[in-house]
């Protein structure tokens, strides 16, 4: 099966390394978005669906917590999974994004595997539901 992905991050060399990482990974991407913010990532999400969000906290804008915050007040975008990708490796942190909505917490640096293993977890729980 092929997913659509979104890699929402302020750093175009960031979503750069994460398309990269996805390539790696193994996993078969039909798809693959990019946003600069979490309100460019809304624009986009509404036009373009996808099966899965990674998303970067820290940006300018609209920021990965008002993402997930407005993606969950969302009826018709609240199906997608968010998988948080970030260098905040606090607990405090990934709690409080688990706790917003986010299905998934990966911190940066990481390996394809990481990524891989995450994706397919978040995935496999959003077709387990349909």
């Amino acid at each position: 099966m092929s997913f659509a992905v979104m890699i929402v991050d302020d750093s175009p060399a960031m979503r750069a390394f994460v398309r990269r990482i996805l390539d790696m990974s193994g996993l078969e991407i039909s798809r693959c978005l990019e946003a600069g913010d979490g309100s460019e990532a809304l624009r986009l999400v509404r036009q373009n669906p996808v099966n899965v969000i990674l998303s970067d906290i820290n940006m300018p804008v609209m920021d990965g917590e008002e993402l997930v915050r407005e993606l969950n007040a969302d009826p018709e975008l609240r199906h997608i999974p968010v998988v948080v990708v970030s260098t905040d490796r606090t607990e405090t942190r990934v709690q409080k994004m688990l706790a917003l909505g986010a299905r998934g917490y990966v911190t940066k640096p990481f390996l394809p595997e990481a990524l891989r293993q995450e994706l397919e977890q978040v995935l496999e729980v959003v077709h387990d539901r349909d």
